[in-house]
């Protein structure tokens, strides 16, 4: 874990909001030079703190309009048991994300689909062959409340950074 000060605190917040800032005004929001800036969000990406820089897409516009969740049961944790599957969920592009999670299931996938006759397909390619697959189970997502990767980041009271109260009145229903 590499040590992060407020500057870069502050910084990861801006990018993380909106990759597009110029570092020239990231630099003026958080009181350092532009090569400054450069110099840290170039540390911040080596040092594996920045992952990627992506655009967010559509998925539904992009003709992918389902969204299912999946939790896959198995019946033997161990890695030698579970590579084979790990792998295909980790190639394949549908499946935008997977979790190894304690309770009654051992993964959650999120995956997009543009049919469930494309879901059930997927499915059987991933799961299908697969004798240390248990069961598992799909919930199919009726509407997203909220969806991202932000990161919270605590900056208030750090070199002066800090966010305009928010106001009673904007958080009343008037």
């Amino acid at each position: 874990m590499p040590a992060l000060d407020a500057f870069d605190l502050a910084i990861l917040d801006i990018l993380q909001r909106d990759n597009t800032v110029p570092q020239r005004a990231i630099a003026q929001a958080v009181h350092l030079s532009a090569p400054a800036v450069q110099r840290r969000i170039r540390r911040l990406r080596d040092s594996g703190v920045i992952r990627a820089e992506a655009a967010v897409l559509d998925a539904a516009l992009l003709g992918r309009p389902l969204t299912l969740l999946v939790e896959v049961h198995v019946h033997d944790e161990h890695p030698r048991r579970t590579a084979g599957l790990r792998q295909r969920i980790a190639a394949e592009p549908a499946v935008q994300q997977c979790y190894a999670i304690t309770g009654e299931a051992d993964y959650l996938l999120v995956i997009t689909a543009a049919t469930m006759a494309d879901y059930e397909a997927l499915i059987a390619q991933l799961l299908g062959d697969d004798d240390n697959v248990r069961r598992f189970r799909t919930s199919v997502a009726l509407g997203c409340l909220k969806t991202g990767q932000h990161v919270p980041i605590d900056i208030n009271s750090q070199i002066g950074l800090q966010r305009p109260p928010v106001k009673r009145q904007q958080l009343s229903n008037k």
